[in-house]
């Protein structure tokens, strides 16, 4: 079966400041940059060619800004990469949402943080033993 979602776009306003904060966060979670031209970068896993998390100047041209809403939830391996992810994103310009940790109101050994990047957007990182 094929993934459900082909990649993600995340608004910046500051290319270089953006792929500070991602180098370092999807880094800690074993993604790189794969890729940057311009206003845009793509992320994925090495080998990966086009990247599943582009982040990129808004086409319209207007301010990146955050959607009331809207995060982007990304994978863990373990609770060790979301303390990184989590310890990275604060390094390099975001703030914290929600400290790493267990969330027993999600289910048995769920553990997550959550995050703003420079611009505002939300993400988490998320453990889940199957």
């Amino acid at each position: 079966m094929k993934a459900m979602v082909s990649y993600i776009t995340i608004g910046a306003n500051d290319i270089d400041q953006a792929v500070a904060f991602y180098d370092a966060v999807l880094g800690a979670l074993g993604n790189q940059r794969v890729w940057q031209q311009g206003t845009w970068a793509g992320y994925g896993p090495e080998g990966d060619d086009h990247g599943v998390i582009l982040i990129c100047a808004p086409f319209n041209e207007e301010p990146a800004r955050p959607g009331n809403g809207v995060m982007v939830g990304l994978h863990a391996e373990n609770p060790a990469q979301v303390d990184a992810f989590h310890a990275a994103a604060l390094a390099n310009g975001g703030a914290c949402e929600g400290p790493p940790g267990p969330r027993e109101a999600y289910g048995e050994g769920y553990y997550l943080a959550y995050v703003r990047d420079p611009t505002g957007n939300k993400l988490s990182a998320f453990y889940r033993p199957v």
